[in-house]
């Protein structure tokens, strides 16, 4: 069954959450609600707020699962089956082999890599974090391999090997400004998806199929970006973060698969058709962000 635009609804109309005020409204408040804070004599109110806005963005997630059902409905439900399905995503998953990145890597100017970079350090959601949020309360084996993948995240412990400062460092190089006000809505909800499904227990399994897609499609994507990055003469130390990802990525999608999914799907097949959404999601959503990256960067 050939999947739908996801600019529209279940009517053929447009979508109320696929739109730059909703999209920057829950980015906001993604934003506002995560950061560490001290208890308020309003508090009441807050929750009150914040329990509208879980409503929406339980609205927001859903639209996403429907686009999607379906193929993940017919997805194997046994470990080997779904492994293979899963791996293959790699290949035939939404938005890979995207022309835009090999655009960027051989062609794009510099600002056009730096619109490029704004718009994707924008919309970085912490894959540190989501990770973290993710693994509470999952089975023992898929939670250990989570907590490897966090603590390479970390750089072991090492704070020049941490990867949300390398990409911190990379937004200064670029003289890049990454707010919510200069990112296009597109991006912003990848990162609000992600946010989504790794913060409700709802959509833990869903978050688990996320993060390891990211990981399994990452590599020639941060590739293409580094061979930008170096062409427009960035050093070693200053495209590190892309080039780590590169290679990295590699070995994390592997152990990811063996040891998260693998293990998760044995223990409880219908977990399968949870991660094949979460997957699928995250995918679109960045098929999304590249079409219309393209249109911009390319109109």
């Amino acid at each position: 069954m050939a999947s739908r635009p996801l600019d529209e609804d279940r009517n053929g109309g447009r979508s109320q959450f696929l739109t730059d005020s909703f999209q920057r409204g829950l980015a906001h408040w993604n934003r506002e609600r995560l950061k560490p804070a001290f208890p308020t004599d309003d508090w009441q109110k807050l929750l009150d707020r914040d329990m509208r806005m879980q409503r929406l963005e339980g609205g927001f997630l859903e639209e996403l699962r429907a686009e999607v059902s379906c193929e993940a409905a017919a997805v194997p439900t046994d470990a080997d089956g779904f492994v293979a399905w899963f791996e293959a995503l790699k290949d035939v998953g939404p938005g890979q082999g995207d022309i835009l990145f090999p655009w960027i890597g051989e062609t794009a100017t510099r600002e056009q890599i730096r619109w490029f970079f704004e718009q994707e350090a924008a919309g970085e959601a912490g894959f540190d974090d989501l990770v973290a949020m993710t693994q509470v309360k999952i089975p023992a084996q898929a939670k250990l391999e989570l907590a490897r993948n966090y603590w390479d995240e970390m750089g072991r412990g090492n704070p020049k090997g941490m990867h949300g400062p390398m990409l911190d460092q990379l937004v200064e190089i670029l003289d890049v400004d990454p707010v919510i006000e200069n990112t296009v809505w597109e991006s912003l909800s990848l990162a609000n998806a992600m946010t989504a499904m790794a913060t409700s227990r709802r959509y833990a399994w869903h978050s688990v199929g996320a993060l390891g897609v990211i990981e399994l499609t990452a590599p020639g994507r941060s590739a293409a970006t580094a061979a930008g990055l170096r062409r427009i003469g960035l050093s070693d130390r200053e495209r590190r973060y892309f080039d780590l990802h590169a290679v990295l990525d590699v070995k994390h999608s592997a152990d990811w698969n063996r040891e998260a999914l693998r293990p998760l799907v044995s223990e409880d097949p219908r977990r399968a058709t949870a991660i094949a959404e979460g997957a699928l999601i995250r995918l679109r959503c960045g098929a999304r962000c590249f079409d219309r990256y393209r249109a911009e960067l390319w109109g």
